[in-house]
């Protein structure tokens, strides 16, 4: 193996409790998003990890601050951001997520694909796979990260990870093999 990757959604914001879909929107944790993010440091203050990566919007980068403080080095990466809606950013998240199956090669109005999500994942990706060999990483992004993980590591098809309803776990582990 390659790299070992660990991966989080970032904890709820006051765009998730007001069941708004927030894309690119730099919008905060919510009360609820913060103990989420002290919990998550405590579920994995015993991982080993040799590095934390998040998304650059605020959520991500809050959920990774709150729960690892100043215990291990945070690096925001644009590439791990939520999808672009566009002109459907503010749009309920329920309409967001019925329209994710036609979105995975026709860009969101004024937006972006889910595959071409999926492409700024790959070039994340590349670079662990490149400078973090025999790694464990911990990754922190949202559901367009996680549908990009699910298909590139994960091996699944991006159509069906679009059209399945997003389950929240505790975390979920992908293997970078040797490229």
């Amino acid at each position: 193996m390659s790299v070992e990757i660990i991966f989080e959604t970032h904890s709820t914001s006051v765009d998730n409790e007001a069941g708004i879909a927030s894309g690119w929107s730099d919008v905060p944790l919510s009360a609820l998003g913060r103990e989420q993010a002290r919990e998550l440091g405590e579920r994995r203050h015993s991982d080993e990890f040799d590095a934390v990566f998040c998304s650059d919007l605020r959520r991500a980068i809050e959920t990774a601050e709150i729960a690892f403080g100043d215990s291990i080095a945070i690096t925001a990466d644009a590439r791990l951001r939520e999808c672009d809606y566009g002109a459907m950013t503010g749009f309920p998240a329920a309409q967001i997520a019925a329209e994710r199956p036609r979105r995975v090669n026709v860009a969101f109005p004024e937006g972006e694909s889910l595959q071409e999500v999926a492409e700024r994942v790959r070039s994340f990706l590349d670079d662990l796979a490149l400078n973090w060999h025999g790694k464990r990483v911990l990754v922190i992004g949202h559901n367009a990260t996680f549908t990009s993980l699910e298909h590139l590591p994960g091996g699944r098809a991006l159509e069906e990870v679009a059209a399945a309803e997003f389950v929240w776990q505790p975390g979920w582990r992908y293997a970078l093999e040797d490229r």
